[in-house]
């Protein structure tokens, strides 16, 4: 099969959307099929045998430089214009760019690709091309609406007007869901996520999990560190937890652990408050790490904390599984369906308190922080492995081509209403 896989960014580490994309592609080509990634920037790493065409935005976003004014001569379209207007007005317009950009490099090459899979772009664009003539099928990790939400609550005064803004794709993002034919998800949580927040009914939807490399992400040959705690977010927003984890270190007995690791960079607002705790001598920040890097950390501690108050999945989670590295994990999301038969410790979302107590049971108790790492290991090597995946998505893929083969129906229009917002 020939397969074209979009995604508007593909951040290579700590970052699902990158994640998804190298290993996915990868195992497609094992499997036998064509596969040619098309992403924005940050571009993705890809293994050999993968095909890949850059869409080059104005990357806004770049981390080293984040809302950056362009120089003059970068401005090759009306769609960097219209790019750089959304942002000067605190909007996120990279999806939908995206989508316009790949709309028009693709527009000739409808008969190179046997379907198309966006990786969460959610765009317009997209649906253009799927109405040329192009099976579309679109991945969905969960409804960026739930990120929106906790973001708000979170928020004040103008902070509150500029995360609204923000997140105004969060609407397009719905408009197309709605409209989109065949959408793949990673759990059953983020399928009720995606019907309730979006409007997609079930019968639209396949469940596919994500995986992890369990060659890579496996169990260490040396021993632990003692008391050595791991953390991996993509980002530090309220959604991560970051906070309560802060209050849930500041109560856990000194004596009980050595140090946390955070896979990721914090905020300002993160750094004041571990300051503010006195925690600073023990915690450490890593960024931009080689996935052996970050196998081999995640294999050296003696926990991993999820604290998160939302997970649509969590690929942090099924890496400290392959590594057999037990997890303490909020209850929420897809995190007691990945973490299920003590896999995990789970504790209420939000509760510090009750945080701390999980990560104090599972440091005091090698047992048993061996038996759930065992289990966590034989539960990703079983259900989460990227080749597991990689067939399940194919035959989603056949389902899909199959459908637009044997079938006229139009793509899915939105309700009046929708159509007048």
């Amino acid at each position: 099969m020939r397969i074209a896989l979009a995604s508007y960014r593909s951040k290579e580490h700590s970052g699902g959307q990158g994640v998804y994309v190298r290993n996915l592609s990868r195992e497609l080509v094992a499997l036998g099929h064509q596969v040619e990634v098309f992403s924005g920037q940050p571009y993705p790493v890809l293994d050999p045998g993968v095909r890949f065409t850059p869409v080059p935005s104005l990357d806004l976003y770049r981390a080293d430089d984040p809302f950056r004014r362009p120089h003059w001569r970068e401005f090759r379209s009306g769609i960097d214009v219209f790019e750089y207007a959304a942002m000067c007005t605190a909007g996120f317009p990279e999806p939908r760019t995206f989508g316009m950009r790949l709309s028009r490099l693709l527009r000739d090459r409808i008969g190179d690709f046997d379907i198309l899979h966006d990786n969460q772009t959610l765009a317009p664009g997209l649906l253009a091309l799927e109405r040329r003539g192009l099976p579309l099928l679109t991945t969905i990790h969960h409804p960026i609406s739930r990120d929106r939400r906790l973001e708000l609550d979170a928020a004040t005064g103008w902070a509150r007007v500029s995360k609204r803004r923000w997140y105004g794709f969060v609407q397009m993002q719905r408009r197309v869901a709605r409209r989109s034919s065949h959408v793949l998800t990673v759990s059953r949580v983020s399928a009720q996520d995606i019907a309730a927040d979006f409007g997609v009914p079930r019968d639209r939807m396949r469940i596919v999990p994500v995986g992890v490399d369990i060659d890579r992400f496996r169990p260490p040959a040396a021993p632990r560190v003692p008391g050595r705690i791991v953390a991996v977010m993509s980002a530090d927003v309220p959604l991560k937890g970051m906070s309560v984890l802060v209050d849930a270190l500041a109560a856990l007995p000194r004596e009980s652990w050595s140090e946390l690791v955070v896979v990721g960079a914090p905020s300002d607002a993160t750094e004041k408050r571990f300051a503010e705790a006195g925690l600073v001598d023990r915690v450490h920040f890593r960024s931009g790490i080689s996935d052996a890097e970050l196998a081999a950390l995640i294999g050296s501690a003696q926990l991993q904390v999820i604290p998160s108050l939302y997970e649509g999945f969590s690929i942090p989670a099924v890496e400290a599984m392959a590594c057999a590295t037990p997890v303490v994990a909020s209850d929420v999301g897809a995190l007691p369906e990945l973490l299920a038969d003590d896999v995990g410790q789970l504790v209420p979302a939000g509760d510090a308190a009750a945080l701390a107590a999980g990560m104090a049971h599972v440091l005091s108790a090698p047992r048993e922080a061996a038996r759930m790492g065992a289990a966590g290991r034989a539960r990703a090597a079983s259900t989460y492995s990227w080749s597991a995946v990689a067939r399940a998505t194919a035959d989603v893929y056949a389902e899909v081509v199959a459908a637009g083969q044997g079938s006229a129906r139009p793509v899915p229009r939105p309700q009046q209403k929708e159509q007048q917002r």
